[in-house]
């Protein structure tokens, strides 16, 4: 589908199935998503975008569902009853033109704005049920309670012993030119979010980069992608619910023929975060002068192996 206009048509079938999904259709539809038909994608991308950007209640139920049927697993629920708003127009049309994408395309800090900024948008409603689902959910252990944790100081993880883990951060930092947090916190109004989505959304920008060390996820496009699931199916992150649907949606405006690959690296990184201990609850301070094969051993970690190589997309794009 071309930039610059992506038909009503296209729209009005994401729209109807943007909303509270019957989980056996979800879970029948992901097997045609991936052989590449047009309206069992809508499917898929309607549940993803109606549960990260309507009921965040929900994504436990619709990322089940979908890792389920891509992993060949029974479903694991059998409905999705739960509370939801609705989407304003207002939404579509900010969501349509980040789907369309800007004519040179998105780096990682621009796509990674360019989503955030959906969140204002939505219904007044959304904040609510947001907040009332972080609480819930057990990955986020508790995060009403905790105090909002400050700045990472790179001196000290620069004197840490090579080889460990805050050394490793602090190199993965310098030697790539990545900023510590990614973003700034009060430029992304993190200080006017409620209590617990406030802390889970910056000690996620803290720790985005450990995870990707401790949990094998390297910084290439895929596995940003499957870091974002892991990070979803952890602690219900909002973000990574918005970043995966848009994204999603995306594959099926523009590339629906890789539809399929998106949902295997989704699914099988869902997996791996449903399994893992709750990377929210380990105080990662504590482990900075450990190795990152103590670390994982200590805390029963085991790293992501997807079934596609981490640099897939760069190969694919470079032969493009």
């Amino acid at each position: 589908m071309k930039k610059g206009g992506v038909m009503q048509e296209y729209i009005a079938l994401l729209q109807k199935y943007s909303m509270q999904p019957d989980l056996a259709v979800l879970y029948k539809a992901v097997s045609g998503a991936g052989q590449g038909v047009r309206d069992d994608q809508a499917v898929v991308c309607g549940a993803m975008i109606w549960s990260a950007f309507a009921s965040l209640a929900g994504i436990p139920r619709v990322f089940d569902t979908i890792a389920d049927a891509q992993l060949g697993l029974p479903m694991s629920h059998s409905e999705c009853n739960v509370p939801s708003t609705s989407l304003p127009e207002e939404f579509w049309r900010a969501f349509v033109a980040t789907v369309e994408g800007p004519e040179g395309g998105y780096d990682a800090t621009s796509i990674t704005v360019t989503v955030a900024a959906l969140g204002g948008v939505l219904d007044a409603k959304y904040s609510g049920l947001s907040e009332a689902a972080a609480i819930a959910h057990p990955g986020a252990d508790s995060p009403t309670a905790k105090t909002v944790p400050p700045l990472l100081a790179l001196k000290t993880l620069e004197m840490l012993p090579e080889g460990s883990l805050g050394r490793n951060l602090y190199s993965m930092w310098v030697d790539n030119g990545f900023d510590p947090e990614v973003l700034d916190r009060q430029a992304i109004g993190l200080d006017q979010m409620t209590p617990a989505l406030r802390y889970l959304n910056t000690r996620i920008l803290q720790m985005h980069d450990v995870w990707h060390l401790v949990g094998g996820y390297q910084t290439t496009s895929l596995h940003e992608i499957a870091i974002s699931s892991f990070q979803l199916a952890q602690f219900g992150h909002n973000y990574s619910a918005m970043f995966l649907a848009t994204g999603a949606t995306m594959s099926h405006a523009h590339s629906p023929q890789g539809f399929g690959l998106l949902m295997q690296n989704l699914a099988e990184s869902w997996q791996h975060g449903r399994q893992m201990p709750s990377f929210m609850a380990i105080e990662w301070e504590e482990h900075w002068h450990k190795d990152i094969a103590t670390v994982r051993s200590e805390r029963g970690i085991s790293a992501f192996k997807g079934s596609f190589p981490a640099d897939l997309l760069e190969q694919l794009a470079a032969s493009a």
